[in-house]
């Protein structure tokens, strides 16, 4: 919310927005600001800083194995000095986000608030002053034509300033893109402008794109596949974005390591680190799938696109990788559930979206400064449960498998301990409230639904004679699902009070897209 504070001077026409340590000035007919957004900036400022204190602990252990092979020759070791690193917000609005990083974020040496709109650039100046975080006297501006500063605004086209810091001593060691709508036309000039090891964070906000089939060509067009029509289509739209910065990144002998990805209320985040490596590029491939989706009982059955063939020479004893294209079709024309039609989608990424290890220090730094983050309780919440994350795709509901089934929903407790009897690993997701993952098969899930049907009869009448949910039990399960409370069945996101998911709320939406000429006259900031 806007508040007015003592120190500062509100000009007329104008509103103090406050979020954390930063204050801003915004136009009260031009500028409008997503209070729902602060959870976006909160996570980006927390996995920011715990990604540069593992880069920094990666450069001190290379340092220090540095200054013994130093002090082996006599020569005087010196201290390590932490690493300062470079930030770009090619998309900057009123220059929140970046005044964040600058004031939040340790070893920040500067960041690059870029806006092609001369009146954002505008409103960034005033709020880079604001928080005194613009050039002292007698700076000049720095070679690139970017003014100097803790925060260095920069008016211009986001692309072409990314591809002036493509070559590799210009390279910058993170990229944030928060565009709205799609991120995909920026992403080649953001893989080119990230230093090796450097993180890039993107946003997307074209969920009805991304989450939907209602514009397939669109979908293709932006990030190369299509889109699944099911409920589970939100970790798809992930794994579409994931899919679109690797096949990006292979084409510079590049690929991306995953850190953290999470549907978030309409838009997506993903955190990826970026390296060089042609072996890495290669095993791509490897991580990429295309999957036919069951148009009635949403099974998926996965079609990767390449394998990988180890051979050990017995002479020397070396391992050589060999790629190839993967055997298919994985399926028949049919769902072999249920029989209905399937339809085709990906490809998208298959492998792991998040690094378990990596979300775990980010919830050890939350811990330990809850006080900084508006939104920490959330945060707590979504982390926990994807760090507890099954690395498979995807989730199912109990309540969207028993209306597949016309049968009373089980609890999850009761779906869960059936899982957890059988010898299944479960898992929740970020993605969707009251969501499962597992490692159990569809025909081993469907048995476990057929048992509770038996236990909780269904009126056959009413399905008509062609219904899937009679093809489905007319399959006699091969085991009997033991429903018995497992002690497993509470994950450990479960066990403490978390809010793991949390109902939309006020001002929720992507708002307005930017522009100077609206019907209200207002412009979507961030």
């Amino acid at each position: 919310m806007a508040t007015e504070a003592a120190d500062v001077n509100v000009p007329p026409g104008f509103m103090l927005h406050t979020e954390n340590t930063t204050k801003i000035l915004l136009d009260k007919n031009e500028a409008f600001l997503n209070p729902v957004q602060e959870f976006n900036r909160d996570l980006s400022v927390a996995t920011i800083r715990v990604w540069s204190e593992e880069l920094n602990r990666v450069k001190e252990v290379r340092f220090r194995a540095a200054q013994e092979k130093k002090a082996i020759k006599g020569k005087v070791k010196i201290t390590y000095r932490p690493y300062k690193f470079v930030i770009l917000e090619a998309l900057s609005a009123t220059g929140l986000r970046s005044i964040r990083y600058a004031q939040e974020i340790p070893h920040v040496k500067y960041v690059i608030a870029n806006d092609c709109s001369s009146s954002a650039v505008a409103t960034m100046r005033r709020n880079v002053e604001l928080n005194k975080l613009g050039s002292e006297d007698g700076e000049t501006p720095t070679p690139e034509g970017v003014a100097s500063g803790k925060v260095r605004v920069n008016e211009g086209d986001a692309c072409t300033l990314m591809y002036c810091h493509r070559e590799e001593k210009k390279r910058v060691d993170v990229v944030d893109l928060d565009p709205y709508g799609t991120a995909a036309p920026f992403l080649d000039a953001a893989i080119q402008s990230v230093a090796d090891g450097g993180l890039l964070c993107v946003t997307c906000t074209d969920l009805a794109v991304l989450a939907t089939t209602n514009s397939p060509e669109k979908c293709f067009s932006n990030y190369g596949g299509v889109s699944v029509k099911a409920e589970y289509c939100h970790e798809a739209a992930l794994r579409l974005v994931l899919h679109a910065i690797s096949t990006t990144a292979s084409r510079y002998g590049r690929y991306i390591e995953p850190l953290l990805s999470l549907s978030i209320d309409f838009y997506v985040r993903v955190f990826v680190r970026v390296q060089s490596s042609p072996i890495e590029v290669k095993k791509a491939l490897t991580k990429a799938a295309t999957y036919y989706i069951c148009s009635s009982c949403q099974s998926f059955y996965e079609q990767p696109l390449g394998r990988v063939i180890q051979k050990v020479h017995e002479s020397s004893g070396s391992v050589n990788h060999y790629y190839k294209v993967h055997t298919g079709p994985c399926v028949s024309e049919k769902c072999p559930e249920c029989d209905s039609p399937l339809h085709l989608a990906g490809p998208m990424w298959s492998a792991p979206i998040h690094d378990s290890a990596f979300v775990a220090k980010i919830l050890e730094h939350l811990e330990a400064n809850q006080n900084s983050y508006g939104t920490a309780v959330r945060m707590k919440g979504m982390l926990t449960v994807a760090k507890e994350e099954l690395p498979n795709p995807f989730y199912f509901t109990s309540s969207r498998m028993a209306s597949l089934f016309h049968c009373r929903t089980p609890s999850l407790d009761d779906v869960a301990s059936a899982l957890l009897n059988a010898g299944h690993k479960i898992s929740r997701s970020h993605a969707s409230a009251g969501s499962l993952k597992t490692t159990a098969s569809h025909r081993d899930l469907h048995d476990i639904f057929r048992s509770w049907v038996k236990l909780n009869a269904v009126k056959m009448e009413t399905l008509s004679e062609n219904s899937p949910t009679r093809r489905l039990l007319a399959v006699e399960p091969r085991i009997v699902a033991n429903f018995t409370k497992h002690p497993d069945s509470v994950t450990s996101s479960s066990k403490i009070k978390l809010v793991r998911y949390q109902e939309n709320p006020r001002y929720w939406g992507p708002g307005a897209k930017p522009g100077t000429k609206r019907k209200q006259g207002r412009e979507e900031t961030e």
